[in-house]
């Protein structure tokens, strides 16, 4: 076990050393692209429901459909806003939508996730059967 932790530490050692130097920016919105794709690759996620509120602009925050993204540092907190399809289990939909949403923005932009709140904010009753 400390041999693979040492083993990772050399490999990120050596990716950092070979780096050009510079600064790598992100923008907001790509945060919430990613947030809002990956949760619509979900199953049982119907689509995005609007943000409430407008304060984002005061808070370091940016809110595109269905997400709110706060920003500090080199982390991220997301609040996703989700029209989930009738007859899922909520809470499995919504854990799910969390875990891949987390491992999308640690994967895709290297940040540190320290939440994803999930609200539902309705039900699509279009795929009843």
């Amino acid at each position: 076990m400390a041999k693979a932790k040492t083993k990772k530490a050399e490999s990120t050692k050596k990716e950092e050393e070979s780096r050009a130097p510079g600064k790598t920016t992100i923008a907001p919105g790509v945060l919430v692209r990613i947030a809002q794709l990956t949760s619509l690759s979900v199953a049982g996620v119907a689509g995005m429901a609007p943000v409430p509120g407008g304060v984002n602009r005061l808070f370091r925050r940016e809110a595109g459909d269905g997400v709110r993204i706060e920003l500090e540092s080199n982390s991220v907190a997301a609040d996703l806003y989700l029209v989930l399809d009738y007859g899922v289990e909520v809470r499995k939909v919504s854990r799910k939508v969390q875990r891949e949403v987390t491992r999308a923005l640690e994967e895709m932009v290297g940040m540190v996730v320290t939440r994803v709140d999930v609200h539902v904010e309705e039900i699509s009753f279009e795929n009843e059967t």
